[in-house]
């Protein structure tokens, strides 16, 4: 019993080093948000500032060439739509891939599993001439529609759907459903777990997502972490502003997160990735 209890203490202590491991890097963008830029940049460490320094967000909201408020305006916009996009799209092939498993569906499936292994950056140049070519640069229909497709998310609703009991569907069926209105009225309606899931993973991947919005976005589409990359040029590195900005792009995620963790956990659970 005591060893038991012993070896459980030892648990709950790595538990916690380990959490603080991982909170250090939130503490110091909270540290240095409220600093100024020659604590920053001090050779001395301070766990505190030496004094709160507010006009960080001041400066930062003033600031008419950064923008940082259309920014974020701009940051939700397109992760709300390709959040909704990316689970539209990916509900339908997971549940196809899963529910017809002739050889077609099976060489689809390899297709789909095989472009998780394309690097995202290989496919930038041919992406962007296409999106050029339709009229689409600074318009949220190019940021959205080419990242709305998303192998990784149709695999978890495919790996969800197999274990899906299908007593449910002929039910439906039995009573006079055709097989849209089944879809929508019993899977759907018992997937929300794993819908929760994957549109967590998709909204923060969305809303941190920097390569493909500089390529694409502009002055009316641009994102709040393009917006962020402006505080560092060839001439220096503005870190107040930097941290104050990076503060304000992490607190709406880390809230959804705090919200949807339970969704989260459960959703990988019942989609097989134990």
């Amino acid at each position: 019993m005591r060893q038991q209890k012993f070896w459980l203490g030892v648990r709950y202590i790595v538990l916690v080093i380990l959490a603080l491991i991982f909170l250090l890097p939130f503490w110091v963008i909270v540290r240095n948000a409220f600093s100024t830029n020659s604590n920053i940049v001090s050779a001395t460490w301070q766990w505190l500032p030496n004094q709160l320094n507010l006009t960080n967000l001041y400066s930062l909201l003033e600031n008419d060439s950064v923008g940082i408020l259309r920014a974020l305006g701009n940051s939700a916009i397109q992760a709300l739509l390709q959040t909704g996009g990316t689970i539209f799209v990916s509900l339908l092939a997971g549940y196809a891939l899963a529910r017809y498993t002739h050889k077609a569906s099976r060489f689809m499936l390899a297709l789909t599993l095989f472009t998780l292994m394309v690097p995202v950056a290989t496919i930038f140049v041919p992406m962007f001439i296409i999106t050029a070519q339709l009229g689409w640069v600074d318009t949220f229909r190019g940021l959205v529609v080419p990242t709305i497709f998303s192998a990784f998310a149709t695999y978890l609703f495919r790996q969800y759907f197999l274990d899906f009991p299908e007593e449910l569907e002929d039910a439906s069926l039995v009573d006079g459903c055709n097989p849209w209105t089944s879809f929508w009225r019993i899977v759907v309606p018992n997937s929300k777990g794993i819908i929760a899931a994957v549109g967590t993973i998709v909204l923060i991947g969305a809303w941190n997502a920097f390569l493909w919005p500089s390529l694409v976005g502009r002055d009316s589409t641009r994102t709040v972490q393009v917006a962020l990359s402006q505080f560092m040029t060839s001439q220096g590195v503005r870190y107040p502003e930097l941290f104050m900005g990076s503060l304000i792009v992490v607190a709406p995620m880390l809230v959804v997160f705090l919200f949807l963790q339970r969704y989260l956990v459960q959703g990988l659970t019942t989609s097989g990735l134990r």
